[in-house]
């Protein structure tokens, strides 16, 4: 299958909050630390000698509220599984022209930042180029140029996610349900109710635009936006996950109970919903995918709501 893809995630032009806020960065050794009103809200890690490609971490709504599983994991507070493979938010393929960054069994090299970090009008801005290599850790499949953003918005703050991929010679993503944006949320959000470590029982549910409900019912399902949600210290907190219409295809949701989300365009065999597939993009073409991120809390988002802030992302086209 030879298609001309697009992998986005927008800025969103929401309304912005009138209370007092402000943004700022620090750039150190192999992360970028952003903070709200002077206190750290998240984390973009792109030198981490235990995990091979880039993410962000920590990722918090504008109160402070962790909504991502605390990264490293904490013993006796979160699930301990998967603590390299899941450290909050990050963009990765099992299948990959073969080879596979999900798993850190090859390198998304951090190559360059486009621009140094900037914060303009109340709106952050990371813009880098990544390498994807092949299992030698040498070999260059194809790189991507990505553009993050991080604003405040009427219901907390909205994180974009704009990667376009390229490359001189043919490459293809493959077909497993570890590909896409992987989402981890804090773990008492999850749905989960026992599972093998001693914490708290989840307080979670998944939601998606269609009305169903966790794992049960949206794991291999399409859908417009999600939002994983439940309470965090007796309050209402969640990611909510947007997926813009013109994605090359709709996005199938590997959802699990234990916390865990993967917006996944690429699969379908994997999710049971057809004849295994293979993207390739081709020299001179590009592929571009788009999403938004909307950490919030103090209050349970509608699905008029969700569906509202939905509308209003998915006008927005980012050059």
């Amino acid at each position: 299958m030879r298609i001309l893809l697009f992998v986005l995630v927008t800025v969103l032009v929401l309304p912005i909050q009138s209370r007092a806020g402000e943004f700022s960065t620090e750039n150190t050794s192999g992360e970028v630390r952003i903070l709200f009103d002077g206190e750290p809200i998240a984390k973009y890690a792109y030198d981490d000698p235990k995990i091979s490609r880039p993410y962000f971490a920590n990722l918090s709504s504008p109160d402070g509220t962790r909504l991502t599983r605390n990264h490293p994991p904490i013993e006796g507070e979160d699930r301990m599984d998967h603590p390299e493979y899941h450290p909050g938010l990050w963009l990765a393929f099992g299948d990959l022209s073969g080879s596979d960054n999900w798993r850190l069994k090859a390198a998304v090299v951090h190559e360059r930042f486009l621009e140094e970090p900037q914060l303009e009008d109340g709106v952050v801005t990371i813009r880098v180029e990544n390498r994807y290599t092949a299992g030698d850790q040498q070999s260059t499949i194809c790189r991507d140029r990505s553009r993050y953003t991080l604003r405040r918005t009427k219901h907390g703050i909205l994180l974009t996610w704009d990667t376009t991929f390229s490359s001189d010679k043919p490459f293809w993503f493959g077909d497993q349900e570890e590909m896409g944006l992987g989402l981890r949320v804090a773990t008492p959000l999850r749905v989960e109710q026992g599972g093998p470590d001693p914490v708290p029982a989840g307080t979670g549910e998944i939601i998606d635009n269609e009305g169903r409900r966790n794992a049960e019912q949206i794991w291999g399902k399409s859908a417009r936006w999600i939002d994983y949600r439940g309470k965090l210290k007796g309050e209402p907190a969640g990611v909510a996950l947007f997926c813009h219409p013109d994605n090359f295809r709709a996005t199938r949701m590997h959802a699990r109970d234990y916390g865990f989300l993967a917006a996944n365009p690429f699969a379908l065999a994997a999710f049971d919903a057809g004849e295994p597939s293979r993207v390739t993009v081709s020299p001179g073409e590009s592929l571009r995918l788009r999403y938004g991120v909307l950490l919030h809390s103090g209050k349970t988002l509608s699905s008029d709501e969700l569906e509202g802030q939905y509308r209003d992302y998915s006008k927005i086209s980012d050059p």
